[in-house]
């Protein structure tokens, strides 16, 4: 597997990114959007997993306009205090424009036939999710993702096929959040929901708190599966 970073032009400035290649001849790509950690060891593990599935994964540097290249750990009280001040001073809009020169970024890779997809964790999965009412991302997988209630309004606009994973235990999704996302997102037919009854937030985080390997293997699969679907 070759890995690399690479700067990624934007409409507004430059951001860095860290990208994963196949061994084997690429289908589509597909953008890993980053919880509030920053591009660190888990958000490299996801792009190999990716990468080892046939896909050109780039994880893009989420942060970039509040601060380039931070790499933070949900173990080291002060990286939590940190990752959440610059959680609570995300733009949203201004992350989806940047996920948007991220996917025209990679139609332009030769390895790539064309079709991006996203998979998000926490904060990337609400992104996927607005990428998916907002754009034209060929489909996304949100994990776990947090505070896509406060947009739960755009649901009419969801015309990308879309996936979430809804941790049952989540400490951040309360029960009745998980029913109202149910509820609203269920009867579009581009929607599918899998639940994890045992799984806590952040289950598929690699060497986190949190970290559960039988939730995050079948999430994994069947991720694989629905990119395979589309990007193939």
């Amino acid at each position: 597997m070759k890995t690399e970073t690479v700067i990624v032009p934007m409409r507004d400035g430059k951001m860095s990114a860290y990208v994963a290649y196949p061994d084997k001849t690429p289908t589509g790509a597909i953008i890993a959007i980053m919880e509030i950690w920053g591009v660190n060891d888990t958000m490299r593990a996801h792009a190999h997993e990716f990468a080892e599935a046939g896909f050109v994964c780039l994880v893009p540097d989420l942060f970039w306009r509040q601060e380039p290249g931070v790499e933070l750990s949900d173990r080291n009280p002060a990286h939590v205090e940190k990752a959440f001040d610059l959680y609570y001073n995300f733009d949203y809009d201004l992350g989806v424009q940047d996920m948007e020169d991220t996917r025209a970024y990679l139609k332009t890779l030769s390895a790539v036939n064309g079709k991006v997809g996203a998979v998000g964790y926490c904060l990337g999965g609400k992104l996927c999710y607005l990428m998916c009412c907002r754009t034209d991302i060929d489909c996304a997988v949100a994990y776990y993702g947090t505070y896509i209630e406060h947009n739960i309004r755009e649901v009419g606009n969801l015309h990308r096929p879309f996936v979430l994973h809804m941790a049952m235990k989540d400490r951040w999704v309360q029960k009745e959040v998980n029913e109202l996302l149910e509820r609203k997102l269920s009867p579009n037919p581009l929607v599918e929901i899998h639940k994890y009854p045992g799984a806590d937030h952040a289950f598929a985080r690699h060497g986190g708190l949190t970290y559960s390997k039988p939730e995050a293997d079948r999430a994994l699969a069947l991720s694989v599966d629905f990119f395979h679907k589309h990007l193939d």
